[in-house]
């Protein structure tokens, strides 16, 4: 869970500095989806690896949750990356 407030807050480190023009705009966004699609990969992989033993229910259930919030951080980011590619749009007049 560390881990993924770790990539999560990186992510958002990224967006921060590169949110300045529309090309900068859609790195963040590609960057808070591939942030996303490697927290659903290493959800996928504790899921396999607990298939069939005593702690599965469980893990699936921390694996939900760690895809929930990835896909939350995604959105956040995402969501900052078009404010500040409308404000830079504003400001710009364009």
């Amino acid at each position: 869970m560390k881990k993924l407030i770790a990539i999560a807050s990186l992510a958002a480190l990224g967006l921060g500095v590169a949110a300045c023009d529309s090309a900068a705009e859609k790195a963040a966004k590609e960057e808070a989806e591939a942030t996303e699609q490697a927290v659903d990969a290493r959800a996928d992989a504790m899921e396999a690896a607990a298939q069939g033993t005593a702690t599965e229910e469980a893990v699936e259930n921390q694996a939900d949750a760690m895809r929930e919030s990835a896909d939350k951080a995604a959105d956040a980011a995402e969501d900052r990356a078009d404010a500040a590619g409308n404000a830079m749009q504003s400001s710009t007049g364009q």
